[in-house]
Formats: structure tokens, C-alpha cells, sequence
């Protein structure tokens, strides 16, 4: 007689337990997920700074998460530019006054086209004419560029894995709003030879707005990349400078390493909380 009110209990408590369980999944509140897994950037980190000084010559690189954290290896290290300043020279250029708020010209757009998409030097140079070391040196001040100094001759600009990982990363903000997706398509469609180093690696189901720079120096070969990549509002920059390698293939070798390793598995973490910086 004493067991027959425990064993209804039990069935009620089951039953309304079943209840709210079908209501919580009808309302979309069902069990919350476990929080994502935060993605392991010092160790990331680590794996690509022991792959950069396995590589012969001068390595540093420096990668912006999500949440606008900086991180690198000798990422304060000064380089000659050679073409990387390309993409600061059209971004200097757009946001010259009588230019930021007006239509470009034909004129102006076949320069800008191939400056960035092929690396044209003579390209390069009229547009430089144009802006010039001050304008750079503006641009840098508004990018919050901590090393960077202009040269008359645009190669010779010194730049910093530092300096160009946050200038990618804030380029969109940097460009005019008017020009703004004339500049980020622009630096999509580098051409098919020009797309070593960190395209091939990048994210699956990322864009990558970038460009690449190098001179055959008397060290050695300078390769230098930056890049930033974007999805669906998300943000990540890498930039990656070498010097004193034995060719322009070894070079760009590295710069994939460096890449590869940094951004191993990424796809595997959702977005961090609190989403892209500003």
C-alpha cells in the first residue's frame, strides 16, 4: 500500500520533466552549448616562431585576432619595404582631399590597378609622385604605425611586421567610405603568380584583401607579405617580412610556413564572444 503514492510521484516528476524539456526545445532554449574553445594563439604562436628560425636569413611576423589582439615574433624589426608600401601609397593617395569624396578618374584607376594587382613599379612611382614621404608619413600617424618611415624612394620605406599587420587590419577604416570597396577589391585581385604565401593557406571560406613585396637585395632576397582577411563581418591581419633568402620561392615558402602554422584549424573555433574589434 506504501509504495503505490511513491511510484506516481515518480510518474509525475518524469512527465513534467519531459514537459519542459519538449518546451524548452520548441522555444530554442533547450541545454545552452558548452562555450566555445578559445582558439590557442600563443601556441600557434610558438609552432610558427620555431618554424621562422629554422629559415635561413631574417623572419618576423606579427597576426591581429578577432579581438584585436596583437601578436608576433621580432615583430618591431625594421625592413625596406620593396612593393608591400604599394598598398599604403593608394591608400595615402585616396585620402588626398581634392580626391577622398570624388569619383576617381580613368586616368587615376589605370594607375592604381596596376600598382597593386601586377606590382607595377612605373605605376607605383607616378602615384608616389603624388602623394609623396609626408603623405605616407600621414597615413602612418593615422594608422598608428609605431616605426614606420617614409623614404623618396617608396622601396626604401621602412616598415614592421607591427606597423603593416595593424595597417591591414584597419584598412577598410583608413580608406575614404567613397573608395572604400574600390580599395579592398582591388587588393582581392592580385594576379594568379602574384598569389603565394598566405592565399594558399589562408582560412577556408575567407577573403584575403593583400599585397606582396620583394627585391633581390646584396643580403639576400627580400620577401615581405601582409594581408586581411574577412568573413561575414569577421576580421584577422598577418603580415610576414624576410630578408636574406636565397630566392624570391624561398621566401614566399616562408611567408606560407609562418601563415600556416598561425592559422592552423582556425575554422574549428566559432567567433570569439563579444565579436570583431573595431
Amino acid at each position: 500500500m506504501g509504495s503505490r503514492p511513491t511510484a506516481i510521484a515518480v510518474v509525475v516528476a518524469l512527465a513534467v520533466s519531459a514537459a519542459a524539456e519538449l518546451e524548452a526545445q520548441a522555444s530554442g532554449s533547450a541545454a545552452p552549448q558548452r562555450p566555445a574553445r578559445a582558439f590557442p594563439w600563443d601556441q600557434r604562436v610558438k609552432e610558427a616562431t620555431r618554424y621562422a628560425k629554422r629559415r635561413t636569413g631574417s623572419v618576423s611576423f606579427a597576426v591581429i585576432d578577432e579581438r584585436r589582439r596583437l601578436r608576433g615574433f621580432k615583430r618591431g624589426r625594421q625592413y625596406s619595404s620593396a612593393s608591400v608600401v604599394k598598398a599604403m601609397i593608394m591608400v595615402g593617395y585616396l585620402r588626398k582631399r581634392g580626391v577622398r569624396h570624388r569619383k576617381l578618374k580613368g586616368s587615376e584607376k589605370a594607375l592604381i590597378s596596376p600598382m597593386i594587382t601586377r606590382s607595377d613599379n612605373g605605376a607605383a612611382s607616378a602615384m608616389y609622385s603624388r602623394v609623396g614621404p609626408g603623405g605616407l608619413e600621414k597615413l602612418g600617424r593615422a594608422a598608428r604605425m609605431r616605426r614606420f618611415e617614409a623614404d623618396e624612394v617608396w622601396g626604401g620605406c621602412q616598415i614592421t611586421a607591427h606597423d603593416q599587420a595593424k595597417f591591414f587590419y584597419r584598412i577598410g577604416q583608413l580608406t575614404p567610405r567613397r573608395h572604400r570597396k574600390y580599395a579592398l577589391g582591388i587588393l582581392r585581385r592580385i594576379i594568379p603568380g602574384q598569389r603565394w604565401g598566405i592565399p594558399p593557406v589562408k582560412p577556408k571560406h575567407w577573403s584575403v584583401h593583400f599585397k606582396g613585396g620583394w627585391y633581390p637585395g646584396g643580403y639576400g632576397w627580400r620577401v615581405h607579405q601582409a594581408a586581411l582577411l574577412r568573413r561575414n563581418g569577421r576580421r584577422l591581419a598577418v603580415a610576414v617580412l624576410t630578408e636574406g633568402g636565397p630566392s624570391l620561392s624561398y621566401g614566399a615558402e616562408t611567408i606560407t610556413g609562418v601563415t600556416k602554422r598561425l592559422l592552423r584549424g582556425y575554422n574549428a573555433y566559432r567567433r570569439p564572444e563579444g565579436g570583431p574589434g573595431k
